[in-house]
């Protein structure tokens, strides 16, 4: 199957690299000194799941150069969305299949715009991973795992190949009949899971060890729920026990994103996340405290690095 992976960063560059090593045919669409790294020496995985790895790869930073592939993978940050959309559409043919693995709960909306819906899927992904070096990704924690499907709710016969496709790669992939469902349950979880790592810098074992950051984590989780109902969205009844369970299958050493880009000192994908749900809560006449604690308190952060006090270093 020909892959296109646009953003090769730490989710693109994961399950990318894992199609490439079971022989599928990728292209990384990259820019920079990762661009670079990628086709000089290959990109190296360091999983904690599917072990270390090399493997030689295609990469661009011009999709014209690609033709229509099979497979899209949309990997960028959610503010980067707009910027690749012009890049897209020479890489979809008639029978393409687009897949979003961003967070937020809009982007497949955003692609199918540009694309036609016929060809967008919604997916999500639950992995923590990240670009450690140029060419490198390393994967630190979670299932790796991909939850898919038709927003028409049917198993197509282009979801059951990518389905096939995915676990001959050794990715942990599902159908789901209700992805929209499976979208704002992620997105319910990943606001709490990298919100509330970056709120208190702490990694989620501890996180759910201590009653009242545990406490936080729920209702933020609770917050989510609600605003998801009053837009109509049937999330199930256990969505926040089911979100609870998933972060305590985490690694308790594990962050979320935007921890990692908060230390970093890289703009944050706040808007998309905690920000969306306090937005949305408004226009729904829904409370969010709690999400509006971590948006605040994170706000200043989410262009990238705060400009330091002068006198803090006297």
């Amino acid at each position: 199957m020909r892959v296109a992976v646009v953003g090769a960063g730490g989710v693109g560059g994961f399950f990318g690299g894992l199609l490439a090593r079971a022989g599928e045919d990728v292209t990384f669409v990259a820019r920079g000194a990762h661009l670079e790294a990628l086709r000089t020496r290959g990109l190296t995985v360091r999983s904690r799941r599917a072990g270390v790895f090399t493997v030689p790869v295609r990469a661009t930073d011009r999709t014209e150069s690609v033709g229509p592939v099979d497979l899209v993978l949309v990997c960028v940050k959610t503010y980067d969305t707009e910027s690749v959309l012009p890049q897209l559409p020479p890489l979809v043919g008639p029978d393409t299949a687009v897949l979003s693995l961003q967070n937020g709960v809009d982007n497949a909306e955003r692609i199918a715009r540009v694309m036609g819906g016929g060809h967008v899927l919604g997916a999500v992904a639950y992995v923590s991973s990240v670009l450690e070096a140029p060419g490198v990704v390393q994967q630190v924690a979670g299932a790796g795992r991909i939850v898919f499907g038709e927003f028409q709710g049917k198993a197509s016969e282009r979801a059951r190949r990518l389905l096939d496709v995915f676990r001959r790669a050794g990715i942990d992939a599902e159908l789901s009949p209700d992805v929209r469902r499976e979208i704002w349950q992620k997105f319910l979880f990943i606001c709490g899971f990298s919100g509330v790592t970056a709120l208190t810098r702490l990694p989620i074992g501890t996180v759910l060890a201590c009653p009242e950051t545990r406490q936080f984590f729920c209702g933020v989780l609770e917050e989510v729920r609600e605003v998801a109902r009053a837009g109509g969205v049937g999330l199930a009844d256990d969505c926040v026990e089911r979100a609870v369970a998933t972060a305590e299958g985490f690694e308790p050493w594990a962050r979320g994103s935007l921890y990692a880009d908060l230390v970093a000192g890289r703009r944050l994908e706040l808007e998309a996340l905690n920000a969306t749900v306090v937005r949305l809560g408004r226009e729904r006449g829904v409370p969010t405290p709690l999400n509006f604690a971590v948006y605040a308190a994170l706000k200043p952060y989410a262009g990238g690095p705060v400009v330091p006090d002068p006198a803090a270093s006297g």
